[in-house]
Order: structure tokens, then C-alpha cells, then sequence
């Protein structure tokens, strides 16, 4: 048919890519009301930074290494389509049969706030600690080798997608970004957190977040938002968007109270932390999984994660390693697993419906080479970094404050530890 733009569907991911951009700062005040007073202001221009320095990258040469012709299934060529020139199709057909299409500038806008936020997530694990200057510079090559590689891989027929080597065995899912953002950002803030090094006063210092009202508000935020990643994934107003919406819903409220009921088990107490902390790990872990789970077998998804997300935080203590907003607990776990778990939930080819065992090898295939993939770029970059511009701020500049020091700027009148 006639390609022809409808524009329900072009509404419908306008709204979604507005929904998403807004996690970012939601993220901010997420990840701001958990460090420490003397910290809020520079973990939320990490954030912020990431968001602007992203905006302008990606459609230079992010959409094409994304979407663009592709290198050994690995990554697209950032000529081909930079500054969304070259090759760049104004049209992106969405349905061959009856040529429905939405513009292609629409989902350059879509895919570069999944881009945004996948970065700045990672800033939680180095908080309190790193120059601004050095998180800037990482950013964007990060998200140039790390992420925009991965999204090809995944979304654009590469090696990691249904039309890659191991979809002979199982055609991976990934609805979202299981791998391409949490786990992707989950194990860059692990290398990152191992390179940086602890906090002064790890382990020693109570580091409670500062404002959990602010947290709180940033995970309802987050919640809101992630509608439009997850349903907006569907790429249309459609009974797939739905599913998605219902199934976002309910993992994030099992993960609640499987966070919380952890929480209980273990410490006597369920707080609010671990109730907006259960909202994120819900949310991560339905990511990859919102088509392709029932509402019911989602509901076992998010209460799985949210226990197990519960759990992974307090390893960094038994581990010794300082990720500072529990990075790694949340999204590298919470990915994990969404992703394997969809091997056996899937509606669709999971063993627990009779599929047998490939959907879950191929699962746990993606999620290893994401591991690594992201693991070796990261500890690259990290290393680099560290060798020639330096992670750490002065020990008595971050004994007073990591606010005063890059910002000259505090959060409140009087600044408190």
C-alpha cells in the first residue's frame, strides 16, 4: 500500500517521547534526594548534563550509528545518516499491508530520550565523588560506544536482534531495553564505581539519602514516564500498547511489596526508600518483558524482582564496592532479570507455557553479551579517563561538598552531611 501518515499513531509516540524525556529529570530528583545534602545540586547536572549533551549528539550521528547501515551487525555507519542527512528516510513505515507510517523524525526524537536516560542512570553509581568535567566527557563517549552500538545490535537486525545468529535457536526479546538500557547502564556504573573508588567514609559514615519525600516524587515520576518507554514501545494506540501499560503497572506494584515485605523480613521495618526503590526495580525488570508477559505472569515478574533487587543492594556492603544509588542493585540485577526470566514467563516460547528451552537460552545469551560488551567498553573509557583528565575531586572538596566545589552553588542555606 501507499505509504501514508497517520497520525493517531505519530500522536501517540509524540506523546510517548515527551513521557520518556521526562524521566530524566524525574531521575534527578530520584537520584538527588538520595545523596547526601552537600551532593544534591551535582548529582542533578549529572542528569541534566547527560540530557543536553545527549539531545545535541544524537541526531549528528547517534540515529545513524543506531538505525543507520550496518557494520558487521555491530553498529550503523555514522555517515550514512549523520546530522540526519545522507540515507535518512522521512517516512518510517510502520505497517507494509496497509502503509501506515508516522514520520521518521518522530522516532529520532523517541529513541534519543531512551539514549538520554540510559547514561544518566549511570551517574548514580559515582555520586558524591567524580568532576563534572570528566562525567561530561565519559558521557558522551560512552553513549557513542556503548549504547548506540547496542541499540543497533539489538533494534536494527543486528547480532543481538530476530534477525540475528541466535535467532536460529529463539528470536530474542527485548520490548524495551532490558539490555540495550539496564543492563547496558547497570554494568557501566559497576566498572565505573570499581575504577572511581569508594567514598570517603564508605562503610564508616552514614551516607542516608537526604530528602525521601524528593525521592519519592522522583519515582513517581519515574513511574509516569516509563508508560511512554514501555507502552510506547508498541509503536502505536494499539492492544499491544495496552498489554504493555497493564503490565508496567503491575510488576512496578509486586515489586513494591516484594521490596517491601523483604525489607520487613530482614530489618523489621518497610520503608519508603525501599517502596520507590521496589517502583524502579518493577519497572526495569518489565522492561523487556511488557508484550510478551501476561498482567498475571507479570505480576510474578515484579514481585521476583523486587525481592532479588532487594536483596542485590546490600552486596556493594559484603562486596566492598561504593555504587553510591545502588545502580547495580536495581538495574543491573533488575535487567538480568527481566531479561532470563522472559525464558520462562514468555507467553509466547517461555518454558513455563511449554516452549521448551531455547527462549531462555537465547535469553541468558543476550544478557551475557550485553554483560561484557558494555563491561569492556566502560572499563576502557573509565581507565582512559582516569589516566589523562582524572575521576576524583580533591579529597577536601569532597569532604565540603561536591556542590560548592564544580557548581559554587548549594541546595539549601545551610549544608549538612
Amino acid at each position: 500500500m501507499e505509504p501514508f501518515i497517520d497520525t493517531g499513531i505519530t500522536a501517540w509516540m509524540l506523546v510517548s517521547a515527551s513521557l520518556v524525556l521526562l524521566m530524566t529529570p524525574g531521575l534527578a530528583l530520584f537520584y538527588g534526594g538520595m545523596t547526601r545534602s552537600k551532593s544534591v545540586l551535582n548529582m542533578m547536572m549529572m542528569c541534566f548534563g547527560a540530557l543536553a549533551l545527549i539531545g545535541v549528539i544524537y541526531p549528528l550521528w547517534g540515529w545513524s550509528m543506531s538505525y543507520g547501515a550496518s557494520i558487521g551487525g555491530i553498529v550503523g555507519n555514522p555517515f550514512d545518516q549523520f546530522g540526519l542527512g545522507g540515507s535518512f528516510d522521512p517516512i518510517a513505515v510502520l505497517d507494509e499491508e496497509t502503509g501506515a507510517s508516522m514520520p521518521t523524525m518522530v522516532d529520532v526524537g523517541f529513541q534519543a530520550t531512551f539514549a538520554i536516560i540510559t547514561v544518566a542512570l549511570i551517574a548514580g553509581a559515582i555520586a558524591d565523588r567524580v568532576k563534572f568535567s570528566t562525567w561530561m566527557v565519559f558521557a558522551g563517549a560512552w553513549t557513542t560506544l556503548a549504547f548506540f552500538p547496542m541499540a543497533h545490535m539489538v533494534w536494527s537486525g543486528g547480532l543481538l536482534s530476530d534477525d540475528g545468529p541466535f535467532a536460529g535457536i529463539a528470536a530474542p526479546v527485548d520490548f524495551a531495553g532490558g539490555t540495550v538500557v539496564h543492563i547496558n547502564a547497570g554494568v557501566a556504573g559497576l566498572v565505573l564505581a570499581l575504577i572511581v573508588g569508594k567514598r570517603k567514609g564508605f562503610g564508616k559514615d552514614p551516607m542516608r539519602p537526604h530528602n525521601l519525600p524528593l525521592v519519592m516524587l522522583g519515582a513517581a515520576l519515574l513511574w509516569f514516564g516509563w508508560f511512554g518507554f514501555n507502552a510506547g514501545s508498541a509503536y502505536g494506540a494499539d492492544e499491544v500498547a495496552g498489554l504493555a501499560w497493564v503490565n508496567t503497572t503491575t510488576a512496578a506494584a509486586a515489586a513494591v511489596l516484594g521490596w517491601l515485605l523483604t525489607e520487613k523480613i530482614k530489618y523489621g521495618k518497610a520503608t519508603s526508600l525501599g517502596a520507590a526503590s521496589g517502583i524502579v526495580a518493577g519497572l526495569v525488570a518489565i522492561t523487556p518483558a511488557a508484550g510478551a508477559l501476561t498482567p498475571v505472569t507479570s505480576i510474578v515478574l515484579g514481585a521476583v524482582a523486587g525481592v532479588l533487587c532487594a536483596l542485590a543492594v546490600g552486596l556493594k556492603h559484603k562486596l566492598g564496592y561504593d555504587d553510591s544509588l545502588d545502580v547495580v542493585g536495581v538495574h543491573l540485577v533488575g535487567g538480568l532479570v527481566g531479561t532470563v526470566l522472559i525464558g520462562f514467563l514468555a507467553s509466547d516460547g517461555g518454558l513455563f507455557f511449554g516452549g521448551g528451552l531455547n527462549l531462555l537460552v537465547v535469553q541468558i545469551i543476550i544478557a551475557l553479551v550485553a554483560v561484557i560488551f558494555s563491561g569492556v567498553i566502560t572499563l576502557v573509557l573509565g581507565l582512559a579517563l582516569k589516566s589523562t583528565m582524572g575521576w576524583r575531586v580533591p579529597e577536601e572538596d569532597e569532604v565540603r561538598g561536591i556542590d560548592l566545589s564544580e557548581h559554587a552553588e548549594s541546595a539549601y542555606e545551610e549544608i549538612n552531611s
